[in-house]
C-alpha cells in the first residue's frame, strides 16, 4: 500500500472518531426543529433593566395621578424625603381613616376623633354637633362601605417639609335623624345613603409621628 492511500485511511479513521466523540457529548437532533433565536448580549440587557428599574416611572405613584403631572411631581418629593412613604399605604389609611372620622361625626362622637383633625376642621365638626344638640336631634349611622376612592392632587411644600394629599370619597352608609321624642324626621334604617367627601390630608414629612391630619374637607 502506498503511502498516499495509508494517509487517507488515516484521515478518515480520525474523522470517524471526532463524529462519533461529538455525538456523544451533544447527542443528536430529529425531526424538525426551530433555529436557535439570536441571544442579546448579556451587557445589552442588563443595561436595559437597570433603565427601567432607576428610570422608569413610579407605578405607586402613576397607578394614582397623571405621570408628569404637579401631583406626581408632588409625590415623589414625598418619597425622596420620607422612602418608606407610599401612595397605596397611604391611600389604605385614607380608607380606614375616612370611616372612622365620618362614623365619629355621624355620632356626635369627636373625643376619639380629635387627634386625626386639624383645630379647624375639630371646630366646624363640634359647631355642628352642638347645633343637633340644641335641637334636640340625635343621628344614628351604620357604615356600608367605601364605594369609590379617588386622590385628585398633592402638595408638597418643601420649605416646610409639608404634604397635603386631597382624596375624593363615595361612602355608603344608612341613617337616620330622630328628633326629642325618639321619632324618625329624616333618613332611613333600611335605604343606603351614598355620601359625597372630598377631603385634604396634611402632615409634615420625615416626623416620628405617622398620622396624617384632615385639614379641608368639601364636596
Amino acid at each position: 500500500m502506498n503511502s498516499p492511500i495509508l494517509q487517507l485511511l488515516v484521515l478518515a479513521g480520525i474523522a470517524v472518531f471526532l463524529i462519533l466523540r461529538l455525538k456523544s457529548v451533544l447527542g443528536t437532533r430529529e425531526g424538525f426543529e426551530k433555529p436557535p433565536a439570536p441571544r442579546t448580549p448579556v451587557q445589552n440587557s442588563r443595561r436595559s433593566e437597570f433603565e427601567v428599574i432607576e428610570g422608569g416611572p413610579d407605578p405607586d405613584i402613576v397607578d394614582n395621578v397623571e405621570e408628569d403631572s404637579p401631583a406626581a411631581e408632588a409625590l415623589a418629593k414625598m418619597k425622596r424625603v420620607e422612602p418608606s412613604f407610599g401612595v397605596t399605604d397611604f391611600l389604605g389609611g385614607a380608607r380606614q381613616a375616612y370611616e372612622m372620622i365620618l362614623m365619629g361625626f355621624e355620632r356626635s362622637e369627636l373625643g376619639g376623633i380629635k387627634p386625626f383633625l386639624s383645630d379647624d376642621v375639630y371646630d366646624s365638626f363640634a359647631e355642628v354637633v352642638e347645633a343637633r344638640e340644641a335641637q334636640g336631634l340625635t343621628i344614628e349611622a351604620e357604615f356600608v362601605g367605601v364605594r369609590e376612592m379617588r386622590l385628585l392632587d398633592a402638595t408638597f411644600d418643601e420649605e416646610e417639609q409639608l404634604a397635603e394629599i386631597t382624596v375624593r370619597f363615595i361612602g355608603e352608609l344608612t341613617q337616620v335623624v330622630r328628633d326629642r321624642a325618639g321619632d324618625i324626621v329624616e333618613g332611613s334604617l333600611t335605604q343606603i345613603k351614598r355620601q359625597k367627601d372630598v377631603w385634604t390630608f396634611a402632615r409634615k414629612m420625615g416626623m416620628d409621628d405617622p398620622n396624617w391630619q384632615l385639614v379641608a374637607t368639601g364636596e
